[in-house]
């Protein structure tokens, strides 16, 4: 036949058909698809610290339920302005991400100059968890709790006593910052690179106290190398659960806990972020994700892109209170 009947003409126009279209993605479709390949999470922090130890415990749980790897990648600088203004500059399409902590609220009062506007250049993702700190004393200071502390440092000069941290707004430092506030109280910040340097010191009494992250300072306080007077958040940690909150131990209204949020640039499409979102918050549900935060001193937390914005901007409204009214200022 020099024709093929009517009905297999048609049915090769349908295979036609479906080829064609097979072969033209609509946005809708390709937002369905989402992701298609690895995603690169910045760490805009040297590695081993509280934002990189939040990171590499979620990226195998985030890249499972996504069914594509989470590369951690860390852009370390400028109390973490570098990473963070290298991915509000990427292309956004959801393949690059940070994850930071408060510095994302507190650097923008705590600088004169920034790289980046957070509001308008990135976006949230959503929330990974949150952390304590610790308030710890040398253990040759003759005080055993938040009240005897208060009343030893008022009954001396003002900046007599001393306080160690991570360096300059770090949240070593802010927590000190946000203790001095609460308390009306007068003491000298001594800056140091990291918060390793800032405990020996304490330690050994160079400096008087300071407020390290719940997990790093715990092998010291069970060594009986430092004093722990309380925690830093709302309850009690499993981690120290002997040693009570700074509001129940003599400062009541102190609260303090570091919080860690992932951002995507400014831009990025809805349905990608959604996704996202959906996919961290199943990760960070499993008991296992959970389990191993647990033991570094995190507590999950999830939320939706919305409510990581709000509390992104009134932490970024409440931080720059605080350090106006200390006079804090970073170097550019």
């Amino acid at each position: 036949m020099k024709n093929p009947p009517t009905a297999l003409r048609a049915l090769s126009l349908a295979a036609a058909a479906t080829v064609a279209a097979s072969c033209w993605i609509t946005p809708a479709m390709a937002a369905d698809a989402f992701p298609q390949r690895p995603i690169t999470l910045v760490v805009p922090f040297a590695p081993g610290g509280s934002v990189d130890i939040a990171a590499r415990l979620i990226s195998d749980a985030w890249g499972k339920a996504l069914g594509q790897s989470v590369i951690v990648e860390n852009r370390a600088g400028a109390s973490g302005n570098i990473g963070m203004a290298a991915v509000a500059r990427a292309e956004p399409n959801g393949y690059t991400l940070a994850i930071n902590t408060m510095s994302l609220a507190i650097n923008p009062a705590l600088f004169k100059t920034m790289p980046f506007d957070t509001a308008r250049d990135l976006r949230s993702v959503g929330t990974v968890g949150t952390s304590q700190h610790v308030l710890t004393v040398s253990p040759s200071l003759p005080v055993d709790n938040v009240q005897a502390l208060l009343d030893y440092i008022r009954a001396r000069p003002a900046n007599e006593l001393s306080f160690g941290s991570a360096g300059t707004g770090s949240t070593f430092h802010m927590a000190a910052e946000l203790f001095k506030s609460v308390s009306g109280t007068q003491i000298l910040h001594v800056p140091y690179k990291g918060g390793g340097p800032a405990m020996v010191d304490t330690i050994s009494g160079q400096v008087q106290m300071s407020f390290p992250v719940l997990s790093a300072a715990k092998p010291q306080v069970d060594g009986k190398k430092l004093k722990a007077l309380g925690v830093t958040g709302t309850t009690r940690s499993p981690l120290l659960p002997d040693v009570p909150t700074i509001a129940e131990s003599g400062l009541p209204g102190y609260a303090f806990n570091t919080w860690f949020v992932i951002s995507a640039p400014a831009g990025t499409p809805q349905a990608a972020v959604d996704t996202l979102n959906a996919k961290l918050a199943q990760a960070l549900q499993s008991p296992a994700l959970a389990e191993r935060m647990g033991r570094e001193g995190f507590d999950p937390l999830i939320s939706t892109p919305a409510q990581t914005d709000a509390m992104v901007a009134t932490e970024m409204t409440r931080w720059a209170g605080i350090v106006k009214d200390a006079g804090i200022e970073a170097n550019n």
